[in-house]
């Protein structure tokens, strides 16, 4: 049993690695984690969009996207990316793996996003949209104000959920050779984990990323609940409901 606890849990070394992993392995795994959201999410929309079309020319290669970048695995994407576009790119991003890892993960985050927008904008109900070009709008106009914001809103638990993965995700980066400045949390223990032969500083990383996913865990179910049961109408709103009922049956 000692043998184990030193194995895992030697305090010298977790409190060692400690600094290091707030103050550069934190940061950078966030960087990564919401870089490559953004950018995912806003090419995630644009899949979704595509692959909604009645145009096979933007359908199809929507499609394709989607299939190449869910099918491969994601070490296998990151490899390829920030070693096969790393000769490309040499010019503009240098020796420096840093850009092509956030563009490897917004790539990957894409192909997942656009199909959670694809299911949520396909799960509003049509007369939506028949309701709003009845009014007059175009139909662009009516996708863009009337039925994507209600299908994100319903697939905002499964957006967060692929936050999360990202964040876990982030850790393959490593793969590229990052520089010392530049190192992820996974990094980081895994660095001294070899340097000294105990697993205790990946035990701390992994305590960090417990301490982002976790909340973002209860998130999720929190957002999901609230969408269930929707808003709880209070007293006030009782009442104002009553006047304007009141109102509409007075005229």
């Amino acid at each position: 049993m000692d043998v184990l606890l030193d194995t895992f849990l030697n305090w010298e070394y977790i409190w060692a690695v400690v600094p290091d992993l707030l103050g550069t392995g934190l940061l950078n795994t966030m960087i990564f984690a919401v870089c490559s959201a953004v950018l995912g999410t806003l090419l995630g929309m644009v899949l979704a969009v595509m692959g909604l079309s009645a145009k096979r020319w933007l359908r199809w290669p929507a499609r394709v996207y989607t299939d190449i970048f869910r099918g491969l695995p994601a070490i296998l994407t990151i490899l390829l990316i920030g070693q096969g576009l790393g000769v490309l790119a040499r010019d503009v991003v240098g020796n420096n793996p840093y850009p092509l890892g956030i563009l490897a993960l917004s790539l990957i985050a894409a192909a997942y996003i656009g199909e959670i927008f694809r299911a949520g904008i396909q799960s509003v109900e049509k007369g939506q949209l028949e309701a709003s070009r009845a009014l007059g709008m175009s139909y662009g106009r009516a996708m863009l104000l009337v039925v994507i914001p209600q299908g994100v809103r319903r697939v905002l638990p499964a957006l967060v959920n692929q936050f999360i993965a990202l964040i876990k995700d982030s850790s393959l980066v490593y793969f590229l050779g990052l520089l010392s400045s530049q190192r992820d949390l996974f990094r980081i223990g895994q660095d001294l984990a070899a340097n000294t032969g105990n697993l205790s500083p990946l035990v701390a990383a992994g305590v960090f990323y417990l301490v982002i996913t976790i909340p973002l865990t209860h998130l999720v179910n929190f957002i999901d609940k609230r969408l269930r049961q929707g808003r709880k109408v209070d007293r006030a709103d009782e009442d104002e409901l009553d006047l304007v009922a009141g109102g509409k049956v007075g005229a």
